[in-house]
């Protein structure tokens, strides 16, 4: 637990108690236009952990971006009574401006941490919150939905070897939890190996959607979070479903390019065989193409996408070994 000392962010200082709105300077535009990282800070009176809840490291990501807006408008994060909350709806604002996962040079923010001052523009957000935000931390939530025309079924992510991030991942309680490792250079990999903080990444519906269930789960789980924390004393909703949790999962992928109905979406169980979706010719010459589960388990995330090349992701399917 950090200790409850004035919290210095950039150019601001936050004593227990206060809360305000810090912003951290990450880069520059070609307009001349700053790239900032805006950070909503919440102290409680009361020492305890210091968390931060982060949306929009991808800017087409939307759901996560309406998760934390939400929990900022309806004033959860003031009722903390212990610790502080760190709350950034919005990371990538080039991104979200421009309906694009990445940055101008085309580099993937969570690809680019620790980051460097000196680095590409994905580099530098990556640093402004390396440098700024994660050393105060103790633990983090990051917010994410299913890339371009990929849904993903509410979920919660860790790293299988962070017992704190099991814990914390078992105690948000979204309807799946998924035990795998982080990718290289990603938020959650370089927080944990250069901070020692926790961070669990949540996956919900897919890029530039709304998804209800999704905004939902979210804002559920951030609560039972907080509640476990110790931070709130408000007790949150029990689930709405049993937690599934997974350790292991793989991606089907098209076999051949044509048009892609699915028969069975994200959140259901499947078994070995089970014919799950169809890619059929546009010009009819071709039979249809069956797509089955190459085993038990569940479907974590679907393809919405009509049209398929060959080689896309269809169907990622979760299971427990």
């Amino acid at each position: 637990m950090k200790d409850i000392q004035p919290m210095i962010i950039a150019e601001g200082t936050f004593y227990p108690g206060q809360s305000g709105t810090v912003e951290v300077v990450a880069g520059q535009l070609p307009s001349g236009n700053q790239v900032s990282i805006n950070a909503h800070v919440f102290r409680a009176f009361q020492p305890g952990p210091t968390v931060m809840f982060l949306a929009g490291v991808h800017g087409d990501e939307v759901n996560g971006v309406e998760i934390v807006r939400r929990c900022l408008s309806n004033k959860m994060f003031d009722k903390i009574t212990a610790g502080t909350v760190i709350a950034i709806p919005l990371l990538n604002v080039y991104g979200f401006n421009n309906f694009s996962r990445d940055v101008p040079d085309g580099k993937d923010v969570n690809r680019a941490f620790p980051g460097t001052s000196t680095g590409s523009l994905a580099s530098r957000i990556a640093n402004g919150l390396s440098k700024n935000i994660l050393p105060h931390l103790n633990l983090a939530v990051d917010f994410h939905t299913g890339g371009r025309g990929t849904y993903n079924f509410p979920q919660i992510r860790y790293n299988p070897e962070d017992p704190e991030a099991e814990r914390a991942a078992r105690a948000f309680a979204s309807p799946l939890i998924l035990g795998k490792k982080a990718p290289a250079k990603s938020l959650r990999r370089s927080a944990l190996k250069n901070h020692q903080v926790s961070v669990l990444t949540f996956e919900g519906g897919e890029n530039l959607r709304y998804d209800s269930t999704s905004i939902d789960a979210g804002v559920a789980g951030l609560h039972r979070l907080l509640y476990d924390q110790q931070m709130i004393q408000v007790k949150p909703p029990d689930p709405v479903r049993k937690t599934v949790h997974l350790n292991s999962s793989v991606w089907i992928r098209a076999s051949r390019a044509g048009l892609f109905q699915w028969t069975k979406k994200s959140g259901y169980p499947v078994r070995k065989g089970e014919v799950i979706g169809i890619i059929v010719d546009p010009q009819a010459i071709r039979k249809d193409k069956r797509i089955a589960s190459p085993r038990d388990g569940i479907i974590i995330g679907h393809a919405n996408s009509a049209v398929v090349s060959q080689g896309d992701a269809l169907f990622h399917i979760g299971w427990k070994q």
